[in-house]
């Protein structure tokens, strides 16, 4: 019965006649199943765009998550850079003390810490691999930091039981100015050729006050042949300094002077192209670097 045929009269109002319509049950199903479809399906496509607003809500919220996860990535990465840097700061300030109390021979001993991590750490874009990295390198850090400390303990016993060796030691800079020369091999200033510079040249204006690195006794203090005026101070421990084309000299021999004492002014008496300070520093007669005692 449900897929008989059907016959529809459709009569209009206020008019005469009328209209029929013959249909087969199998179109009354067809249509009921079409409106079902066309319903069910709204129903869905409206579950679905409720549910995509969410969806770009949470991604809104994933991307800003992920952002500030990035910044403070990045700002991370820029803190274990600066206390890497200050670490290394440290040892090396470390080094210089053990290489001025000639605790260590050689500087290439001297370690270079766990590195830049700037330089290390992989792309900020890969935030599981960049968080592994800075653990790698915090672990590093760490173990670096622990060593540090032990060589500072033993630096803290041998300072304890060698109290004046720093006071003796020529740690800071004689004159202010800049290095115009500095210590080892250098072309002649007077012509051709090479020769071994046994100091560093400390270029200033004529005049600029000249103060003893460390204390000691002075030894001369008078014109030196090619090095002009000239004081030389003798700190102890086989450490002497010399102080080369002063203007003047404003101590005399077998005088004590203490560190940041005026001994003079920078000048161009002797041998020389322009005003400026020579400063030597000698270890048992024999001319080393003077940067290896100055603390900077």
């Amino acid at each position: 019965m449900l897929f008989g045929k059907y016959h529809i009269v459709i009569f209009k109002e206020g008019r005469s006649g009328s209209r029929n319509l013959h249909l087969r049950g199998w179109f009354g199903v067809t249509a009921c199943l079409l409106l079902a479809a066309l319903v069910g399906c709204n129903l869905w496509l409206w579950r679905e765009w409720l549910a995509s607003r969410h969806l770009e809500e949470d991604l809104a919220a994933a991307r800003r998550t992920a952002e500030e996860q990035r910044r403070q990535t990045v700002s991370l990465a820029g803190r274990i850079t600066a206390v890497s840097r200050d670490l290394l700061r440290i040892q090396r300030f470390d080094s210089k003390l053990r290489l001025m109390m000639n605790m260590e021979k050689d500087p290439a001993e001297v370690g270079d810490g766990p590195g830049d991590f700037s330089r290390t750490y992989l792309p900020l874009h890969r935030q599981e691999l960049a968080a592994r990295k800075m653990q790698d390198f915090l672990g590093r850090l760490s173990e670096a930091t622990q060593l540090e400390e032990v060589r500072q303990q033993d630096l803290l016993r041998a300072l304890r039981d060698n109290r004046g060796i720093l006071a003796a030691m020529p740690s800071i800079w004689p004159v202010t100015g800049f290095v115009s020369s500095s210590f080892g091999g250098r072309s002649s200033p007077f012509g051709r050729g090479g020769q071994f510079h046994k100091g560093l040249d400390i270029s200033n204006r004529v005049g600029t006050p000249v103060v003893a690195p460390a204390e000691g006794t002075v030894t001369m203090a008078g014109r030196d042949g090619a090095y002009g005026n000239s004081v030389e101070i003798d700190h102890g421990g086989g450490i002497a300094t010399k102080y080369a084309h002063l203007q003047r000299a404003t101590v005399k021999p077998g005088q004590w002077v203490r560190r940041g004492e005026v001994i003079g002014h920078v000048g161009m008496t002797g041998r020389t192209t322009g005003p400026h300070l020579h400063y030597e520093v000698r270890l048992n007669g024999v001319p080393v670097n003077p940067m290896r005692y100055i603390l900077e």
